[in-house]
């Protein structure tokens, strides 16, 4: 029997093979390449596969893709535009590239990531092909890493020595290798803090090194500081600032106070939440004989003690603001000054730097002084105290609100000056409202905790009378210590706090939206656009969809941010706008501070250059600090639904896409995701254009805003997700 020829085994073919060489001949364009080098790069040796290579790369001469600067070895034709963006990255693994260049962003599949990561300033070039109607691009080369550290659960290779670290971030979407002398001793399991340390041309994922072992998953503690590391944000201050700030002088001084303004003697108070401990403002009141009211806001002079150039004052500028987590404040600025020499605490003389207005009952303001003082706080109040005030309109504090727990009557000149203030509050905010401001009283979740920081219960802080009062007077100060430099000629330096006009588009979808529940906007102008927002939210007061479209409102606007380029703030319609009012925990407004005196001792206007790249530092920290403020949060809500597994609640829906449906719970303003896997009674489908999941045998429609009974199916405090199971629509009876 003759034996049958055995047939040459064909080499596979390589896939996306001109792809991948045109992206290895642009991402170093400047260099030429022979087909070996693009094997090696390949990561392939056998003939079958060098042929294909030789073949592809003539072909790409002929069609004039790359050229052959000498034999055998070809260099990219750059006739592609080059351009620079931010990457966001999708929890799906493609990503977005955000670019000044285009309207729209550019579609990077996961295949043209080329080892980018989820922020990063990258290179890209854009293809003329779309995808789902997007322009699709490629990244060439990442200019800026956006982070280098990651939080996530190392899992331990023992036999094999090395370890991997799974980030907690669903933007991540590589585990990241660490060589087991590299692990600091972390234990299979635990939160660790890893730092990038290499990602090399082959390797599938980056190296590491484990800076910080963070504890066990689902610790209280490890969870928090996890939340914290993630972003980049302290948890403590080293050692040396903590002794720098000891060792500094607090001491109220003859001497010092002859240089400033003595108003000592004024009649001062602070309103603080009740749990406060950093005062950094507080208001003095005087009828004066003409009639006016000369009201002093009154400000801790941080910038006495925060000299530049010192260890404090890099870390304060570092950390740029304090940040509120659930359970604790990280402050900005060490205790002995944030809780101690710059806190306006009652009976304390304390140096302040004050914008004191003299005024009408019209609120027209008739005078105007700024500088350094030193005042004396003759009472601290609660908001509840001075709301007890306002509506009882007398001197009594009742036990229920009384911050030493007992009834008690204050001076009376002080419910004057509170009831006065309030009056001259309430007029000053109808007035911006009628310019076109914004009016945002979004209920704030807040959680009762027990010593061991177990939510217990949770409440709804909402903004009354007293805090709209402080509100008021503190953008007094804001806006005319901005107007007073703004309106300089010369023009000169200082950092504005700006807020642009909302998207027109984010504008449309949200009448989209609201429309659902009745609700209509109007585009006409400008002032048509406020007063149709503002009629919306108040409309909204007290109903099912308060917290969604309050939410989705806030989503349309701009996002505010600082710089030392003045376009006015158009949340509060003002033209000029700073922050000035919150020194400890908010270093802009020492930034503020230090240029107010330098104007008004008559100096020069300072580098704007040095100061736009601080406003843009601390634009990102307050970014950064409000995302670990938000994860605290959630993170506090899965604890607190992990106690309520078997209960039924009555939510909103809140969200509405192709994997599932995002209720909030009415009670305690919970969301969680019902999984459309998870909906066994009926297949339903994503109806993009009605907001809904709609069953396919039943017709059943799940719609935006809808109200739901969900149970708890999973609760994730390492994740962070909460997951329900869908119970149906409330009947009558619920």
């Amino acid at each position: 029997m003759t034996r049958k020829k055995k047939r040459k085994s064909r080499n596979n073919k390589i896939s996306n093979l001109t792809n991948t060489i045109l992206s290895i001949l642009k991402k170093e364009r400047n260099k030429s390449f022979n087909y070996k080098q693009i094997a090696s790069k390949l990561g392939v040796n056998d003939a079958s596969s060098r042929n294909q290579i030789i073949k592809k790369l003539q072909q790409l001469k002929a069609k004039q893709e790359i050229e052959e600067v000498e034999r055998g070895k070809f260099k990219a034709i750059v006739t592609t535009e080059y351009h620079t963006g931010i990457l966001d990255l999708s929890a799906k693994g493609n990503g977005y590239i955000i670019c000044d260049e285009f309207e729209e962003d550019i579609f990077v599949a996961s295949n043209n990531l080329n080892k980018a990561l989820d922020g990063d300033e990258v290179e890209f070039y854009a293809y003329r092909r779309k995808h789902r109607g997007k322009q699709e691009g490629e990244i060439t080369n990442i200019i800026k890493r956006a982070k280098s550290e990651y939080v996530g659960t190392i899992q331990i290779q023992e036999k094999k020595n090395f370890a991997f670290v799974v980030p907690d971030s669903v933007k991540m979407y590589k585990d990241i290798f660490v060589p087991i002398n590299k692990t600091k001793k972390a234990e299979d399991g635990d939160k660790v803090l890893v730092s990038l340390t290499d990602w090399p041309e082959k390797a599938d994922s980056p190296y590491g090194k484990v800076l910080e072992v963070l504890g066990k998953p689902g610790e209280h503690s490890t969870e928090i500081h996890s939340i914290l590391a993630e972003y980049g944000l302290p948890h403590e201050f080293p050692h040396e600032v903590e002794a720098y700030a000891n060792k500094l002088d607090t001491s109220i001084t003859e001497e010092e106070i002859a240089k400033r303004r003595d108003m000592r003697k004024d009649l001062t108070f602070t309103i603080d939440p009740k749990d406060a401990k950093d005062f950094d403002d507080a208001l003095s009141f005087t009828v004066l004989e003409n009639g006016l009211y000369e009201i002093g806001i009154h400000i801790a002079d941080v910038s006495h003690y925060l000299e530049p150039g010192t260890v404090l004052d890099d870390e304060a500028y570092e950390r740029a603001t304090s940040i509120y987590l659930v359970d604790r404040v990280v402050p900005m600025l060490p205790e002995i000054l944030s809780n101690g020499a710059c806190s306006l605490r009652p009976h304390e003389e304390k140096y302040t730097f004050s914008a004191v207005f003299q005024m009408n009952d019209k609120c027209e303001i008739k005078n105007e002084w700024f500088g350094r003082t030193v005042t004396y706080s003759d009472a601290r109040f609660a908001y509840e105290e001075a709301q007890a005030v306002i509506e009882s309109k007398t001197n009594n504090i009742p036990q229920e609100v009384s911050l030493t727990g007992k009834a008690y009557q204050t001076d009376q000149a002080i419910a004057d000056a509170i009831l006065k203030m309030d009056e001259l509050a309430k007029k000053m905010r109808s007035q911006r409202m009628r310019s076109g401001a914004i009016s945002f009283d979004k209920v704030e979740v807040k959680f009762n905790l027990d010593e061991e920081a177990n939510p217990v219960g949770v409440f709804f802080k909402t903004s009354k009378d007293a805090n709209k009062l402080i509100e008021e007077f503190m953008l007094l100060a804001n806006r005319k210590v901005s107007e007073f430099i703004g309106k300089q000629n010369p023009k000169k330096t200082f950092v504005y706090r700006v807020h642009d006009e909302p998207d027109e588009a984010k504008l449309a979808q949200l009448q989209t939206v609201v429309g659902r529940f009745g609700h209509k906007l109007n585009f006409k102008d400008r002032n048509s656009v406020a007063s149709s927002l503002n009629k919306l939210l108040s409309d909204v007061v007290g109903k099912k969809e308060q917290n969604l479209v309050d939410t989705l409102t806030i989503r349309t606007m701009s996002k505010a941010e600082y710089t030392t380029q003045n376009i006015g703030h158009y949340g509060l319609a003002f033209d000029y706008y700073s922050h000035f009012t919150s020194p400890i925990r908010r270093y802009p407004d020492v930034m503020a501070h230090r240029l107010l005196q330098e104007y008004l001792d008559g100096g020069k206007s300072a580098n704007e250059e040095i100061y736009e790249e601080k406003c843009k530092h601390s634009s990102n920290m307050e970014y950064l600090a409000t995302k670990a403020e938000r994860d605290s949060i959630k993170y506090m809500q899965i604890r607190f639904m992990q106690d309520h597994q078997d209960e039924e609640f009555l939510g909103v829906i809140s969200g509405v896409t192709d994997w599932g449906i995002y209720v909030e719970i009415i009670s305690n303003k919970c969301e969680g995701m019902v999984s459309v896997r998870d909906m066994k009674d009926d297949t339903y489908d994503f109806d993009q254009s009605h907001y809904a999941m709609v069953g396919r045998k039943t017709g059943t429609m799940y719609q935006l805003g809808d109200e739901v009974i969900v149970k708890v199916k999973n609760t994730d405090l390492v994740k962070k997700h909460l997951d329900f199971y869908m119970v149906g629509k409330p009947t009558l009876e619920d």
